[in-house]
């Protein structure tokens, strides 16, 4: 058998003009071996699919061979014959004639897996040719009122499809395998024992909840200021790189984990840094600012630093980001570290294209839907934490609802999911009494006051909740979460009776 045309060699028409990248004998040469030995494709390693030829009848043939292995059926010149018979190009080429010359030459067989890896490798230069020709003509064309940024954005896009080996449109998915993804993740929840088919938060009350983070999900985390938005987003992001970490050096058939990109644009990253240092050594965030540490906090705050070291952690604290510019830099740090969860603290600090800076909703309804887009695009579950108005505090009932989110209904229609952090010590901390004198010299009724304020503040310090307002894929309701302000610090409690958790399911 001829070798292979060398991907470099793109012959020209007779005007000149140049081919697209193509090896016509490759593909002839790859479908021989394949009617000869339909095993030839359980052994390819190369994601070869019909779209990836050149020739269409070439697709067509090939489509053709894997609906037949499908169905447990043999594919040959004698079983294809029957699909082709009335196919004008098979016409041209000699009829059913030309089936049985791809298997007279098994030369094919020598080589199969470096046959398909050339056919894919020569489509994804084709696909590299039509996004260069779309740049191309993008960037002459000045009818349109787009940024040069946008293009670039839109371009990079284009290209982080191709890296991935993806057309530029994604073909419609069958049933079928939509199926045994849905079955592989029942297969994973029930392998987890905690009915987590997601990637988990490492807090147990909200992965039983949600059954994990899921890819594609876009989740909104909102609260008023000071109830810990940022904090239990740390928290998540590090107890999902730090499950990651530990499925690499033990094994496992699922890995819950994943690499995770933060995006800080209210926080620096030494400041996000020192955050997360504080809770894992469980060293208040105020000794280390202040520097005044014990020998044993020091000693916690090495071994944390040593945790710490390998974390597949990344933070990007760049401010001012576009929705545009964000989905870029996501797109990167999938690239090159393979992220499986994007944290973004927070959304109104997100900047949108620029067309529609006159209007705040309509630019938040377009940050929104861009962060679905990444979620879907990206195929992992985005966090972006967001800011409630400040209707909550106009009411009795300080719990947070659906309608106090900020600026636009468009959050709440784009999420999958919206959590509300409620912490009812926050407010009873603010209508603290006075204290009582130490002497005793104050009155009974001040005495009492305070007696009662804190005996109900005891009673509800350091419990928080979590409200799930909305979920797309299971119950809405509340999930009890414990916060060390001191270090700012989510856990699962260790309870048996929610109640005590002040909370009305």
């Amino acid at each position: 058998m001829a070798e292979p045309t060398p991907l470099s060699l793109v012959d020209n028409d007779a005007d000149g003009t140049r081919k697209l990248p193509s090896n016509l004998e490759a593909e002839a040469a790859f479908l021989g071996a394949v009617l000869i030995d339909n095993r030839v494709i359980e052994e390819l390693q190369t994601p070869i699919r019909p779209h990836h030829f050149f020739e269409p009848l070439h697709e067509r043939i090939f489509e053709r061979i894997l609906a037949l292995i499908e169905r447990n059926a043999t594919a040959s010149p004698v079983t294809l014959r029957p699909h082709f018979e009335a196919d004008e190009a098979l016409k041209e080429l000699g009829g059913p004639k030309y089936l049985a010359q791809l298997t007279a030459n098994g030369a094919g067989l020598l080589a199969p897996r470096e046959l398909a890896q050339q056919i894919y490798d020569l489509a994804l230069l084709r696909e590299l040719v039509s996004v260069g020709r779309g740049l191309v003509e993008g960037a002459l064309d000045t009818s349109e009122d787009t940024s040069p940024v946008d293009r670039i954005a839109q371009a990079e896009a284009d290209l982080y499809r191709v890296a991935e080996g993806a057309a530029t449109g994604k073909d419609a998915e069958s049933f079928r395998d939509a199926a045994l993804t849905a079955i592989k993740m029942v297969e994973a929840a029930m392998n987890s024992g905690g009915g987590l088919s997601g990637k988990t938060s490492g807090l147990e009350t909200l992965d039983q909840k949600t059954a994990g983070l899921h890819d594609s999900d876009l989740i909104i985390l909102a609260g008023r200021p000071g109830m810990g938005k940022t904090s239990l987003a740390t928290n998540i992001a590090f107890n999902c790189a730090e499950e990651h970490l530990k499925w690499q050096s033990e094994g496992g058939e699922h890995c819950y984990g994943a690499p995770t990109a933060f995006f800080s644009l209210e926080m620096s990253a030494d400041q996000l840094a020192t955050r997360i240092l504080a809770e894992q050594s469980e060293v208040s965030s105020e000794a280390l600012r202040s520097g005044q540490l014990s020998r044993d906090d020091f000693q916690k705050l090495s071994f944390a630093s040593q945790r710490l070291a390998e974390l597949p952690l990344y933070i990007d604290d760049t401010p001012g980001l576009t929705i545009g510019a964000l989905r870029t830099r996501a797109r990167r740090l999938k690239r090159r570290h393979d992220i499986g969860l994007i944290v973004i603290d927070y959304l109104q600090l997100l900047q949108g294209s620029g067309r529609a800076n006159d209007n705040r909703v309509n630019e938040i309804s377009e940050i929104s839907r861009g962060l679905k887009t990444l979620a879907k695009e990206l195929g992992v579950p985005v966090i972006a934490l967001s800011q409630l108005s400040r209707a909550v505090e106009q009411r009795d009932d300080k719990r947070p609802m659906l309608s106090d989110l900020r600026e636009s209904g468009s959050i709440e229609q784009d999420a999958d999911m919206v959590w509300f952090i409620y912490r009812a010590d926050y407010y009873k901390e603010a209508v603290r009494p006075d204290m009582p004198n130490p002497d005793g010299s104050s009155s009974i009724e001040v005495q009492e006051k305070y007696a009662q304020w804190e005996a109900e503040y005891l009673e509800i310090k350091n419990k928080a909740s979590l409200i799930v307002a909305k979920q797309r894929h299971g119950s809405t309701g509340n999930v009890p979460l414990h916060f060390q302000s001191e270090i700012t610090k989510f856990t699962s409690p260790n309870m048996r009776d929610y109640s005590s958790w002040g909370m009305d399911e």
